[in-house]
């Protein structure tokens, strides 16, 4: 391989490696965490770095919190976390779900839980048009929880995506119920605020800070009670960094400080990889045929003249090729369409938008590369 195509393709799956620089790019790491942002603006890392808030708290909670992460709108991820809650529910007696939405969103959905239409909830599906989360799936999720489970309370915890539209008709709904001077009205205006503030900076971190906030200051209103969470896997992960940044702890690192072994956190975006082969081909390799698992193709359009990429795992290959010369190239596991485990060989074709194609063997060796799993480039000519 020569320099200059070393370099380049090192560039691609490093880059590749981290889906903040591929949002527009690659949809699965754009879904897994661009939750509930106005369409028109991406939520990209603020220049300014904001040191972690401290937030005072009067711990009069004592209840348990269990956090699972996601990716959005995804079904499979959506029916586990309906299980989830319809267990707690029913078996643990919850009655609080706190979910990666605004303060005034889901104030929303409590006000249609008793209701007998579905006018709010598609009024609110509307306003999500351009989301990750402006999903059937999502529409579907809710309405299955206000049938199986209607005494649940939705607490919004994120800053006020959707402040223009959501925000400001539930501003005009307490006005004209005259509820100016209530707790429900303050609570909107702040998180309205938040949002403006959020979107003309692109500020990342001060998003994380105000996610924790929110969430210690609906949680603190319940006393013993306990309650389940669910957000974007980037937030829940107890040893986490914010997403935009890396600069700062994520939300739910924030939240164990206060609440220590009463806050359980789990990681559910792998159901989306859970999946089979669609196909399986022969691929020959150092002269020898293998069945060769095929994962499907990932679209790279828009990333230099990149058209696609497609992904095979090579079955029994790994005890032939554990030894051959490694090269520096990396690919972390997070990058795959499907679960991976260590002992595999993987072959990776990228098709360029000229046709040419260019092919990678990579085995999960156990390499970690900033922080992450990630499989290892070996040369196989």
């Amino acid at each position: 391989m020569n320099d200059n195509k070393f370099t380049c393709l090192t560039k691609v799956k490093k880059m590749l490696a981290r889906p903040l620089l591929l949002g527009l790019i690659i949809a699965m790491a754009a879904s897994s965490l661009a939750a509930c942002s106005n369409s028109s603006v991406s939520e990209t890392a603020s220049m300014s770095v904001q040191p972690t808030q401290e937030t005072p708290v009067v711990t009069q909670a004592s209840g348990s919190i269990y956090l699972y992460g996601e990716a959005h709108g995804n079904a499979k991820i959506m029916d586990k976390e309906y299980e989830l809650w319809s267990e707690y529910y029913h078996n643990e007696g919850l009655r609080h779900l706190f979910v990666e939405l605004s303060y005034f969103t889901a104030e929303y959905l409590n006000l249609w839980m008793h209701s007998d239409n579905d006018e709010l909830l598609e009024q609110i599906y509307e306003d999500w048009e351009g989301t990750a989360v402006h999903s059937p799936y999502t529409k579907a999720f809710y309405q299955k929880i206000k049938s199986e489970c209607p005494e649940t309370v939705f607490h919004g915890t994120d800053i006020g995506h959707q402040y223009d539209s959501t925000g400001s008709r539930f501003l005009s709904y307490l006005e004209a119920n005259d509820l100016t001077g209530s707790e429900s009205y303050t609570l909107t205006k702040e998180a309205i605020q938040q949002g403006q503030l959020f979107y003309s900076k692109d500020d990342g971190v001060y998003r994380e800070n105000m996610m924790t906030a929110n969430f210690i200051r609906e949680f603190e209103k319940l006393g013993s009670e306990s309650v389940m969470g669910i957000y974007g896997s980037a937030h829940v992960r107890l040893d986490g960094m914010d997403y935009s940044t890396q600069s700062i702890p994520c939300m739910a690192n924030q939240l164990q400080k206060h609440y220590g072994s009463n806050l359980h956190s789990e990681d559910l975006s792998w159901i989306t990889k859970d999946i089979e082969p669609s196909r399986v081909d022969d691929i020959t390799l150092r002269g020898k045929k293998y069945a060769a698992s095929y994962f499907g193709k990932e679209d790279l359009s828009g990333f230099k003249d990149y058209a696609y990429r497609e992904f095979w795992r090579l079955e029994d290959a790994y005890e032939d090729v554990k030894d051959l010369p490694l090269d520096e190239n990396v690919l972390p596991y997070d990058q795959y369409p499907m679960l991976i485990e260590k002992g595999q060989v993987f072959v990776i074709n990228y098709t360029r938008t000229d046709g040419s194609v260019e092919r990678e063997y990579h085995l999960s060796n156990g390499n970690i590369w900033e922080g992450m799993h990630s499989t290892q480039q070996f040369i196989a000519d």
